[in-house]
């Protein structure tokens, strides 16, 4: 890995297709830069913060954006594979579609957003913050949820299967329409009181 790039601010920048490789950023700041359809592969982004960017159709392979702020971004259609965005947190950013597989967004806050038929595959996921989140028609399959805030959240018609589901609570949640496997049909009896015999 390179020398890191430290306590740099980049603003109004274009880095459209822009291919980040092995490329390491800490505590710095991007302020309107164009990042449409670019490309990292096994970047670092450490303690950064993102306002107003735009990661539009942008592909994040084995990168990691760790404890990261982003504020009124577009990823429209990015795609993030095997990536770590653990302990980082979206605030008014629009995130649909995206596209999730593999990786860790544990402890990642997104209270109250909108992840309408987004699609999260096969991630790890523990206490992540998705109060209030719409998650109405996305795909969540085979991701761990264990200790997630769910109050109030929306996950109607979505496709809850293989997710571990412990820290779901039935009744504070919508959830009509939502599809689970015969196992979480299980978890979520016992949740709401229901002795399995």
């Amino acid at each position: 890995m390179p020398e890191p790039t430290e306590d740099v601010t980049y603003r109004h920048e274009d880095w459209y297709a822009e291919e980040l490789v092995d490329r390491h950023f800490v505590r710095c700041s991007f302020f309107h830069v164009d990042l449409t359809e670019a490309v990292s592969q096994g970047a670092a982004f450490t303690d950064c913060v993102f306002g107003n960017v735009a990661f539009n159709a942008s592909r994040h392979t084995d990168s990691a954006f760790t404890r990261c702020t982003f504020k009124r971004c577009n990823l429209f259609e990015a795609e993030f594979t095997g990536c770590k965005l653990v302990g980082s947190s979206f605030e008014q950013c629009d995130l649909r579609p995206l596209r999730i597989s593999g990786g860790d967004w544990s402890f990642v806050a997104l209270p109250g957003a909108d992840l309408r038929g987004v699609s999260i595959t096969d991630v790890r996921m523990r206490e992540v913050d998705l109060t209030g989140a719409n998650l109405t028609g996305a795909t969540l399959t085979g991701v761990d949820l264990s200790g997630a805030q769910l109050h109030s959240s929306r996950l109607s018609g979505a496709d809850l299967r293989g997710s571990d589901l412990t820290a779901l609570d039935p009744t504070v949640v919508e959830r009509a329409g939502a599809i689970v496997d015969a196992e979480q049909a299980i978890v979520l009896a016992q949740a709401l009181g229901f002795e399995i015999r």
